[in-house]
Formats: structure tokens, C-alpha cells, sequence
């Protein structure tokens, strides 16, 4: 990965309605649960741009095939919680952005940690992040071919 594959981005705050998931494969879970609360909510045809983000939460362990997954799709403070999808303000932060497709997220996230030790940035606490840019909708699954933007917390 060199410097072209990487921007400096600065993420404002937002609103976010969260879903989640837990076990060997928790990003279907927390995806089947946004889906529906999305096309409940009408937020598929509201005509408003809506982002998907997700994250590991906790982050696979040695020797356990369980985690957890976060997904969140951005929204305005009309949005009520719904079932088991919570409302949540996320406060921004200054990311090192690259892009990927699912199947290669794995390898992307190295190469950007890789990056950042090279770069003049160094590591920031806040959340860590992936948009999902190609969301699946009404039931269909995310292909290995579907793009994401990786976010990864850094301070100047």
C-alpha cells in the first residue's frame, strides 16, 4: 500500500441506529437485524443518503470462533429505536481511509496498520471502521466482491 491508496479523512459526528450480532459469523446477524429495521422504518426509499458502518465488538479472541459485530447506518435524531437496534451518537474523528472488497478486508487492514507505522500519523483511540459501500438490501447476501472503505482512528 503506498500513499495514494490512503486519504486523510475527518468524520463529523453522527446520529447512528446500531444493530448487533454475537457468535461464529455475528456480521449476518447484525446485517438481517438492520436490514429489517431498515425497510420498516422506510429508510431504503426515504430519499435521504444513508451510510453503513460496522466493526468488530469484542474482536475475535484465540480459540474461540465467537465475536462480535456493530453495525450502524446513519440517520437523523427523527429515528426511534426499534427491537433490538439502539440509537446511538458517535462523536467523528480523523481516519486514514483505504478502499477494499470484501475479500480482500483482511489483508487491506494489515497493509493500513503497515502504512500508518510509516506515516506521520500515529494511533488515535476512537472507533475503528468499515463502510460498507455496496449494503446488501431486502435479504440479499454480501459477495466477496462487495467495496468497503476501512477507517482507522489516527492523530497528527
Amino acid at each position: 500500500m503506498n500513499a495514494n491508496d490512503v486519504r486523510i479523512v475527518r468524520l463529523e459526528p453522527q446520529h447512528v441506529a446500531a444493530s448487533y450480532g454475537f457468535g461464529n459469523g455475528p456480521e449476518g446477524i447484525a446485517w438481517e437485524n438492520m436490514n429489517a429495521f431498515v425497510q420498516g422504518k422506510g429508510l431504503a426509499e426515504d430519499g435521504k443518503a444513508h451510510r453503513y458502518f460496522g466493526f468488530n465488538n469484542p474482536s475475535p479472541a484465540p480459540g474461540s470462533p465467537n465475536y462480535g459485530y456493530e453495525q450502524w447506518i446513519t440517520v437523523d435524531s427523527s429515528i426511534e429505536p426499534s427491537g433490538e437496534i439502539k440509537i446511538k451518537d458517535f462523536d467523528g474523528g480523523l481516519y486514514a481511509v483505504t478502499h477494499c472488497t470484501l475479500g480482500r478486508i483482511t489483508e487491506a487492514w494489515h497493509e493500513l496498520v503497515i502504512w500508518r507505522e510509516k506515516s506521520p500519523y500515529r494511533p488515535a483511540n476512537h472507533q475503528w471502521l468499515e463502510e460498507c459501500l455496496t449494503p446488501p438490501v431486502q435479504g440479499q447476501e454480501i459477495g466477496m466482491d462487495a467495496e468497503f472503505d476501512l477507517y482507522m482512528p489516527v492523530a497528527e
